[in-house]
Order: C-alpha cells, then sequence, then structure tokens
C-alpha cells in the first residue's frame, strides 16, 4: 500500500511517543544521565522536535554537526503530545486555508505549537515523497515538554553513528533492522484537521516543504 503522503510516523506504546532532538554534549548528556533536561535547558526557546529518527540523521549529520553532536530520544506522554498538536498552527501561511495572512500571524503568535511537514528521509537521508511531522514547542508547550511530558531520555548517538556506518560500508540490509520500529500514529479526530490543507481536487497538502529555525535543535 502507497505511504500517504501526510501522516506522522513513530515509535510509540500505548501511553508515549518517541521523538528526537540532537544538543550539543553540555546539555544531551546531562539529560540523557538524569533522564530530564536539565535547568540549562532554556525553557523559553522554541525547541522542535521530530519523531522521524532519519530525519533527525539529516538534520543533525548522523550527530557529527557542531551544537547538535548529541542524540537524544526521549519518550514523551501521548496526552501532551496530542495537546501540543491540538494548539498547533501552520508555520507558514496558507492562501485559502488561512482566512488572511493576519489572521494566520495572530495565530502563529499566539500557538504554544507550530507544524510543518518536510520530506522524509531514506537511509542515505535523501528526499522521499512523503512528508516527515516537525513539531515546534515554545512558551506553554516548551515548559510541558520538558518538565511534565518528558518520561525518558535516551542518548541514541552510538545507534546514529553504528547506522551510519553501516550505510557508508554499503550495508543497508544491515543497517534497516537497527532503526526505530516507527508506524503510523493513530490520529483521533481532529488532532490535526487544521494542519492540512486541501487542494482544489481534495488531496491533503500541507503546504511548502522548509527546514526549522536554523539554531533549533
Amino acid at each position: 500500500m502507497a505511504e500517504p503522503k501526510y501522516r506522522i510516523r513513530a515509535l510509540h506504546t500505548a501511553r508515549t511517543v518517541t521523538v528526537y532532538q540532537a544538543y550539543a554534549p553540555s546539555i544531551g548528556l546531562p539529560a540523557a544521565r538524569e533522564g530530564r533536561f536539565p535547568a540549562a535547558w532554556k525553557r523559553d526557546r522554541m525547541t522542535w522536535i521530530k519523531p522521524s529518527f532519519l530525519w533527525m540523521m539529516y538534520r543533525s549529520g548522523w550527530g557529527t554537526k557542531e551544537g547538535q553532536e548529541t542524540v537524544l530520544a526521549v519518550e514523551i506522554d501521548r496526552e501532551g503530545f496530542e495537546w501540543a498538536l491540538r494548539n498547533a498552527c501552520l508555520s507558514h501561511y496558507e492562501h485559502g486555508f488561512h482566512a488572511d495572512r493576519d489572521e494566520w500571524r495572530n495565530r502563529l503568535r499566539e500557538a504554544p505549537a507550530r507544524v510543518q511537514w518536510d520530506p522524509e528521509r531514506d537511509l542515505n537521508l535523501q528526499p522521499l515523497p512523503y512528508r516527515s511531522l516537525q513539531l515546534g514547542l515554545g512558551g506553554e508547550a516548551a515548559r510541558r515538554y520538558a518538565d511534565e511530558w518528558t518520561l525518558s531520555v535516551t542518548d541514541v548517538t552510538p545507534l546514529a553513528h553504528r547506522v551510519r556506518d553501516l550505510v557508508r560500508a554499503g550495508d543497508p540490509d544491515g543497517a534497516r533492522p537497527l532503526l526505530p520500529r516507527e508506524e503510523p500514529y493513530p490520529e483521533p479526530e481532529g488532532l490535526l484537521g487544521h494542519l492540512r490543507v486541501r487542494d482544489g481536487h481534495g488531496a491533503a497538502t500541507a503546504g511548502k516543504a522548509t527546514s526549522p529555525v536554523p539554531g533549533t535543535p
């Protein structure tokens, strides 16, 4: 069956969903050691979480880019994740979907979270024809993410490097079983309707592919 262009795929349980971020060791290592984000983690800035392991590998260069050397798998409460999605706004303006630019700007300014959809990546970090969710958390959402929703934090940098090394050695069949098992996320009614745009043919779209604001993990 063909993969739908826009849906959430993630490692999840009945209670949790796993998302990925990458930080400098000064933040990432204490977070993994303590199982929560340290006081030095800035709770007043926008932070981006990604349910896609391979998209995080693309973003962080397999955990080698400056300031992204420690890759974290963060297991969070599904209720918090869904609260953020229900209260999110698209990160860009869509003509015909938003009433006008002012309405969108007002919504974006007030929303504690924002969503964009970027091309999913394969093992070679090349774009695929379907999209991956990027969820930006700010204000109340960022604070709740760090101090309420986060249930565990695991340093998966060794996994990132192991998968990278196998891919570079020409062994994708050895790398593929190591990937987190990301499956379609159960979508309660109304979870994403305000984050999907319908084109003239009724197909779901999500606007332009963009990258999270530079410097935000």
